[in-house]
């Protein structure tokens, strides 16, 4: 259970929510408006302030890395630090292993990150994040610039985690989207964030 406080930054007023496990929540609201914010605060990365924990721990109880590797952060555009594939994977084999279900030849961790699509470089970097085995996904737009297989499979393999009891909090703007893959939501307006039931 991801439990949130009076979770506040500059440009995000206070805000409190549960996120339990096995359960994802759809972020949605203009750009601009905050949904970006929100998920780098949770997964603190920008100064923030209020109290966040995961299953009664609290951030300030572990060591930032510890928080991140549990509560990890996927941007909607996710930064390379080489050129190849396979060296963002700390053991690519398993990385290989869920590209086919995210439509992705295994050949491809051998190629230059320079040379693929903006949609291959975003399900390799969801690859990335799914094989950290974080307990709570923090994903901004996980399914933009893809098409609709693509999108299909990235849906199937959250869906799974979510079904293995992890957690999701997801920005979006797709509305439908939202609803397919959303417990509940998020509405967010000029920083204002407002829980919206199902």
């Amino acid at each position: 259970m991801l439990n949130v406080r009076a979770l506040t930054r500059p440009g995000l007023e206070p805000l409190d929510f549960d996120l339990a496990d096995g359960e994802a929540l759809a972020v949605l609201g203009p750009s601009g408006s905050g949904k970006t914010l929100l998920l780098r605060a949770i997964a603190d990365l920008d100064p923030n302030e209020g109290q966040v924990s995961l299953d009664g721990a609290s951030r300030e109880s572990m060591p930032a890395p510890a928080w991140r590797r549990q509560v990890t952060y996927l941007p909607a555009e996710p930064g390379w630090w080489s050129d190849r594939v396979a060296d963002h994977f700390p053991q690519p084999e398993l990385g290989r292993a869920l590209f086919p279900r995210l439509m992705l030849p295994a050949p491809m961790m051998e190629r230059p990150v320079a040379e693929l699509s903006t949609g291959e470089r975003h399900r390799i970097a969801l690859a990335r994040v799914l094989v950290q085995a974080p307990k709570v996904l923090l994903l901004d737009e996980p399914t933009s610039g893809l098409d609709q297989g693509s999108t299909r499979a990235v849906e199937a393999l959250l869906r799974e985690r979510i079904g293995a009891g992890d957690s999701l909090l997801f920005a979006t703007h797709d509305e439908e989207l939202a609803t397919r893959l959303g417990d509940r939501q998020l509405r967010v307006r000029k920083g204002r964030v407002e829980v919206v039931e199902p």
